[in-house]
């Protein structure tokens, strides 16, 4: 049986691309079309499934089966599908507001569940859809229409709360950098379980530069942290590390530590302290800041263990019956009383 080949335009709609001129979607778009054209996949085994928000308009620019779900709940649809099509691979597509406010239980329960699908959460810091209100990742003191003296709220930072959720993989990427979005999203599709992937995406009309200081020319050099597993975490031209010290995370002057001191990136470790303590170094796009995979680890997939117990219960029990089950257990009759009392 041979592959087809596939190229962009195949993932590509009629319909017209339309965000702001300038915001960082468009490039998120070509970079998750590019890739999805080196698969050899046909469109029909893809789902994207979006809430609400400028990044939920993705479905539709995709030429594959989708759907434009309602506010924060695009991972509770996905996991519906995920369990009852294995033969699918099922993506969500979210921002900053969808899945971190209305929608904050239904990312997290899905991560812990580990549900087989794929989760790509634009992070601009701001709600753009309904014109510049602070979301949960805007900065402490973020003045906006809705925070005119500053937001008092403390930003998630959503890599440290995927880890905390036990996601087996987690990851954080740019909208501009569409080679290292090209290689965290393969390594998410090879992923058996659920997979997050945080993408810094700027929004271009009501939080430009957000993330400059790692997306810079000048910048980037002294503050992106790029992590490679197997290698020693080391960024600004080597001239600084990372070591472990009580526990946390720490920036060094690479000169002044044991090489065999500076810490060796695992995203395989079972146990994600470590990888939680890496997402602690920056809370945001704020100076140095790590971008790569942070854990990556196999655990049981909840759509296999869920249709491994139907396919048990099943071969046990045989078929069900509906009527029988609802009739057979804490049911009782009301009859009604009469306007007399009796």
């Amino acid at each position: 049986m041979t592959t087809r080949s596939y190229t962009r335009a195949d993932f590509q709609t009629d319909q017209e691309v339309r965000w702001c001129p300038g915001c960082g979607d468009y490039t998120i778009l070509a970079s998750v079309q590019q890739f999805f054209a080196t698969l050899g996949r046909p469109r029909e085994e893809f789902v994207f499934i979006s809430g609400i928000g400028c990044a939920s308009r993705f479905p539709y620019y995709m030429n594959t089966f989708g759907m434009h779900s309602i506010h924060g709940r695009a991972p509770a649809i996905a996991t519906g599908v995920a369990t009852t099509r294995p033969d699918l691979s099922v993506w969500v597509i979210t921002g900053d507001g969808d899945a971190l406010s209305i929608g904050g239980n239904h990312l997290i329960h899905v991560l812990r569940r580990n549900v087989n699908l794929k989760i790509l959460l634009f992070n601009n810091q701001i709600y753009g859809l309904t014109k510049g209100q602070y979301s949960p990742t805007s900065e402490i003191g973020k003045k906006t229409k809705s925070s005119p003296f500053g937001s008092i709220d403390y930003p998630f930072n959503p890599v440290s709360l995927a880890l905390g959720a036990e996601a087996s993989f987690v990851a954080r990427t740019l909208d501009m950098d569409r080679n290292h979005t090209q290689a965290m999203l393969k390594a998410a599709y090879e992923h058996e379980g659920a997979a997050f992937i945080e993408i810094y995406q700027n929004c271009n009309v009501f939080n430009d530069k957000a993330f400059i200081q790692v997306t810079g020319k000048e910048e980037r050099v002294h503050n992106r942290i790029d992590l490679q597993h197997g290698k020693p975490i080391v960024f600004d031209g080597g001239s600084k590390a990372i070591v472990m010290r009580d526990g946390q995370a720490t920036i060094v002057e690479s000169s002044l530590v044991d090489p065999n001191a500076i810490l060796v990136h695992d995203e395989t470790r079972p146990d994600p302290a470590i990888a939680f303590a890496l997402s602690r170094l920056s809370h945001g796009p704020y100076g140095p800041t790590p971008l790569g995979i942070f854990r990556n680890v196999e655990r049981p997939v909840y759509d296999v263990e869920l249709n491994a117990q139907v396919a048990e219960a099943k071969e046990k029990l045989g078929e069900g019956d509906l009527e029988k089950l609802i009739r057979s257990h804490g049911t009782w009759a009301v009859e009604a009383e009469s306007p007399n009392g009796g």
